[in-house]
């Protein structure tokens, strides 16, 4: 399976976060990466460097106005006095008839959903070629290979066509499903994060020719709380198009598995050309996020379902936070997935 990853993406290491009114340190660091490349590694899987992509691409599901944003926004930002190390807003719009503002204070509440997702100096640039490897395994996918595997961070299911939230910049899964669709008439999205793909959601929901599917903790207390619940199913032409199967946070392997079993049902029904695999590890028990309680054994399992389904797959990272747990969440995935036989996994 070709695997590709961008040393780039390891200047985006962002600091600021905010949870309960406390500042914390961000959870998406880069060090995500170096535990992400040694699951790989367990695998013998070598990554190669994307090429890079047109803005072309990036256009086929965010507005210019916001990839503009994402580019010039900490420059802007360090004009300001007493400028931050981080763009982080603190003002939000709320009212229907909001206008597009001109400050970039404003426009940092316009276009960044939450306090979590902070763009520092080299955001933009890590974004890009996090993007990069979501183009360069959908490409790959269709010149004939049956999976690819792009290592993304800052990961992307949580923005939508215009606003960045939950450690997201650009959504990296939207855009490998869209130049998926310049040769298939249908292409599915399936979210196993254990986060709501809610940008993603927003993305599609009108949309009948890409099946949005996402399992994950149900959303009444857990992030992003405003989406992600089972009555969601489309609108307009997307109606019955999108499936959200929220779990307790409290779910186990069989309940996550039976989830999975419904969801490709589901996509089965749908009959795509392709498939992109939203790949949270955040699902697994030693998850420092604490969404849910999956095993190791779990994660094998379920690489071995979306494997057995038989779609050209483009498998794109989402969430798995720091903990040394994450090599092995990774390594245990891939290995149902190719059928690999990893003796450490097997003992465990």
């Amino acid at each position: 399976m070709k695997c590709f990853y961008a040393p780039e993406t390891e200047t985006h290491d962002p600091i600021f976060r905010l949870t309960y009114g406390k500042i914390q340190r961000n959870a998406e660091q880069a060090e995500r990466a170096k535990l992400l490349l040694a699951g790989l590694d367990a695998l013998s899987l070598s990554v190669t460097e994307p090429g890079r992509t047109p803005m072309a691409a990036l256009e086929t599901v965010h507005t210019k106005r916001f990839l503009k944003f994402l580019e010039t926004a900490w420059d802007e930002w360090q004009k300001q006095p007493d400028a931050g190390p981080e763009v982080v807003p603190n003002v939000f719009p709320r009212a229907a008839t909001s206008s597009y503002p001109h400050t970039i204070l404003a426009k940092a509440g316009w276009h960044m959903g939450d306090t979590s997702a902070p763009i520092g100096q080299h955001s933009w640039q890590a974004a890009l070629r996090a993007a990069d490897c979501a183009i360069a395994a959908t490409d790959a996918v269709l010149a004939g290979d049956d999976k690819a595997y792009a290592l993304c961070r800052p990961a992307g299911h949580h923005t939508s066509a215009e606003i960045a939230a939950g450690h997201c910049l650009l959504n990296n899964a939207a855009i490998a499903a869209a130049r998926l669709r310049t040769a298939h008439d249908r292409v599915a999205i399936f979210d196993i994060d254990v986060h709501h793909g809610n940008g993603t959601q927003d993305i599609f929901y009108d949309r009948n020719d890409v099946l949005t599917a996402s399992i994950h903790a149900d959303p009444t207390d857990y992030y992003p709380f405003f989406t992600g619940f089972a009555y969601e199913t489309g609108s307009g032409d997307g109606e019955g198009y999108n499936l959200n199967l929220p779990l307790p946070r409290t779910t186990t392997d069989a309940a996550w598995l039976a989830a999975i079993d419904t969801a490709l049902d589901r996509i089965a029904d749908f009959n795509p050309g392709a498939l992109v695999l939203s790949l949270g590890l955040d699902t697994h028990e030693d998850d420092p996020l604490l969404g849910m309680k999956v095993s190791w054994d779990g994660l094998r399992r379920a690489g071995e379902k979306i494997a057995a389904a038989g779609y050209p797959t483009v498998i794109v990272q989402e969430g798995g936070y720091l903990t040394p747990s994450l090599t092995t969440s990774l390594t245990s995935f891939l290995s149902g997935y190719l059928g690999a036989k990893i003796p450490a996994l097997e003992r465990n």
